[in-house]
């Protein structure tokens, strides 16, 4: 991000409200441009040095920012910077999904400390909810800390995060559940709790913890697993629509009457591009049965495909294709800086990207497809557990809109 005012903006109000979007807008720079001077800080925000100082010292208090001493021996006096203080506030998150769900906790600059997995072998959808949550009880506890500053929750599926609600969650065969009740049977008001769509919460990470953060402000985040899901970020804000249901690329239609989908419509890019129509491919292929009793696994696929396996690679080019179809109509719809790819299937971004590529360009108009980056996901650990605990971490920035 560029460290200049044009960057932040600010709103006007009651001394208190200003106060403390002052505040946050303080909080984001640091976290930004750490590390990063008070008199810089000044110059970026537009405020005074008093303000700054003021509310700096107020941060510094609770714990959220440290003051370092930066050595440069071209200079007399060295200045001493902020960053965010580690150790101190830590966030609870929760993904879930199907066959497994991760739990984790982690600390305000998005680096998880544990990670722990849970198998859902016939519970019902509360009995499976209350299970993860008391193993995040009992990993806080055997990391021997007091507090969660909150807990952001993701799901694979289609959810009302004003209520806390899941309507549909296919994979999990859940459908209708109140989940923020259940959490606030195990944590008080104190610590504040976030659900999101798992998509949508992988592309708040890209956001915040992403390599590509500094430079793209409007991009699709297209996660590829057993279903398609996507996060769209407009002008660094995540888009949600008015039912919550926005960015659900995984069911339009691109063929007529084609595959029969999760969905129970026939034809979805879900149909073709996600990993569970590859591997439908694969087993047809090889003559194998659709039931997969012979156990081959995505990943599978993708591992013969490194080694040179002939099969394995015609298929996930094949994916690469459909998934290419997918993203020449999310072009069309949304006009992106960037598509951002994540899921397994990245480990061989180099075999599908010049499938996905070839198929854009066929598809677009207007010289679009030229200006547009395809890219894989730039975080390591998986992203929707990210996303879940940068849900919960943005809460701690972001009480107010601040950052453009």
């Amino acid at each position: 991000m560029s460290r200049e005012q044009k960057d932040f903006w600010f709103i006007g109000g009651n001394a208190r409200l200003v106060r403390n979007v002052n505040r946050s807008v303080i909080l984001n720079i640091i976290r930004e441009l750490q590390p990063i001077s008070r008199s810089e800080i000044a110059k970026i925000s537009g405020l005074n040095k008093s303000t700054v100082s003021n509310i700096v010292g107020e941060l510094i208090s609770q714990d959220l920012v440290l003051e370092e001493e930066w050595r440069d021996s071209k200079i007399g006096r060295n200045p001493i910077n902020l960053r965010l203080k580690l150790g101190k506030h830590f966030v609870g998150a929760i993904n879930f999904d199907y066959p497994f769900s991760k739990i984790a906790i982690s600390d305000i600059d998005g680096k998880l400390l544990s990670i722990s997995y849970m198998q859902n072998d016939g519970f019902s959808g509360t009995e499976f909810i209350e299970k993860c949550i008391k193993e995040l009880i009992a990993v806080k506890e055997r990391l021997g800390i007091k507090r969660l500053r909150g807990i952001g929750v993701s799901v694979a599926g289609i959810i009302n995060q004003k209520d806390m609600y899941v309507y549909y969650a296919p994979r999990l065969g859940w459908s209708n559940i109140e989940i923020g009740s259940i959490f606030r049977k195990y944590f008080d008001e104190d610590c504040f709790i976030a659900v999101k769509n798992d998509a949508k919460a992988a592309a708040l990470a890209e956001l915040w913890f992403g390599k590509y953060r500094k430079r793209l402000k409007d991009f699709v985040y297209v996660y590829i697993g057993d279903g398609i899901g996507t996060g769209i970020v407009l002008d660094r804000n995540l888009v949600d629509g008015v039912h919550y249901a926005s960015g659900e690329f995984g069911h339009t239609t691109i063929i007529e009457r084609g595959e029969l989908c999760s969905c129970g419509n026939n034809g979805c890019w879900e149909a073709y591009a996600s990993n569970k129509a590859t591997l439908k491919y694969y087993l047809i292929k090889k003559r194998m049965p659709l039931d997969n009793s012979v156990g081959i696994a995505f990943e599978d696929i993708v591992g013969l495909a490194k080694r040179g396996d002939k099969d394995a690679r015609e298929v996930l080019r094949r994916a690469g294709h459909y998934i290419g179809l997918g993203v020449s109509n999310i072009l069309k719809a949304i006009d992106p800086q960037a598509i951002i790819i994540g899921g397994e299937i990245t480990q061989v971004f180099d075999l599908i990207y010049p499938e996905i590529e070839e198929t854009i360009y066929e598809r677009s108009f207007l010289g679009l497809e030229k200006n547009v980056e395809i890219l894989p996901t730039s975080l390591d650990v998986k992203p929707q557990l990210i996303g879940a605990a940068t849900l919960a971490i943005s809460e701690i920035f972001t009480d107010y809109k601040i950052v453009k």
